[in-house]
């Protein structure tokens, strides 16, 4: 039941500002997809050249390498500055509601000029969007991990006035396939524990203004619902890698200390490219959480 995090995109200092020399490099892909077989003909012998993954040229919006977003987590965000008003309307008037989430992050040589790698991009599907005297709070989800390419600042909206969005092409991060009959185990060993925890943070105490649906259990019901957008099929990820990613959320009452760890496990989960592995990770997480909520229950009951 812990309230959505509002995120500020603050302009001059605070805002994530896009650099504007030319040394912005496009970190390359953290995970590879796995590689297609190729077919031979009897004919000729000659292989063909596998096609190139799918990819979609969307607006992307940059964050601070504390503020990985991963699939299947929700975001409420407070956009107000011209560009990124800009870039809500290109997102939702031409990219059927969605855009990319990454991290900017600073890349430290010998250079005397800034220099960023791109890491951790997400799709996301803006869920809703209220308007505010200044700007919107856009609520997002995100789908799926994805590769950028082409990173470029959007033009069409560059004038005296207004500083351009970053744009470019993206294509789709899945896992490697596994077809182990331990995966349908471990499915269902999560989707136990993730109820369990959302049927104790239930019990918790908890401000009035908190939602009744508890972050972990709005990601189980995301992970479980099928997507049938047909223009993101290709970047929809299956089932069990939806769920693996499920299970690290927000609970109630979590420390600095509690939020850091969780940080550390969303990266962790970005760079794996394992879904059994991630599902094992997630149990664990899961249960240690369990046991946090417990402990917490059973102050509340003295």
């Amino acid at each position: 039941m812990a309230a959505t995090s509002v995120l500020r995109l603050l302009s001059l200092s605070g805002s994530p500002r896009p650099p504007q020399d030319t040394r912005i490099r496009p970190f390359l892909p953290l995970h590879a997809l796995p590689a297609r077989r190729r077919r031979f003909s009897p004919a000729c012998c000659l292989s063909s050249p596998a096609p190139p993954p799918p990819s979609l040229d969307l607006p992307l919006l940059p964050f601070q390498p504390a503020e990985v977003l991963i699939p299947s987590e929700s975001k409420t965000l407070h956009l107000y500055e011209a560009r990124y008003i800009a870039l809500l309307e290109e997102a939702m008037n031409k990219r059927k509601n969605s855009f990319v989430h990454f991290v900017l992050d600073p890349v430290v040589d010998s250079s005397p000029k800034a220099s960023f790698a791109v890491r951790y991009g997400c799709l996301v599907q803006i869920e809703s969007v209220q308007k505010l005297e200044i700007g919107a709070l856009v609520s997002i989800r995100g789908v799926c991990r994805v590769n950028i390419s082409n990173l470029l600042q959007a033009s069409s909206y560059q004038d005296a006035f207004m500083e351009p969005y970053f744009c470019g092409a993206v294509s789709p991060l899945i896992d490697a396939p596994y077809e182990g009959t331990e995966l349908s185990t471990r499915i269902s060993k999560l989707k136990e524990c993730m109820c369990n925890l959302h049927s104790l943070q239930m019990k918790l105490k908890v401000p009035e203004d908190e939602p009744l649906q508890t972050n972990i259990r709005a990601s189980l019901l995301w992970s479980e619902k099928e997507i049938s957008e047909e223009y993101i099929k290709y970047f929809v990820p299956s089932f069990s890698e939806r769920l693996s990613f499920a299970a690290y959320q927000t609970v109630s009452g979590m420390s600095d200390a509690e939020l850091v760890t969780l940080q550390e496990n969303k990266i962790k989960a970005m760079d794996s490219t394992n879904t059994l592995e991630r599902l094992n990770n997630g149990i664990e997480y899961v249960e240690h959480n369990i046991g946090m909520i417990a402990a917490r229950l059973a102050i509340q009951n003295i």
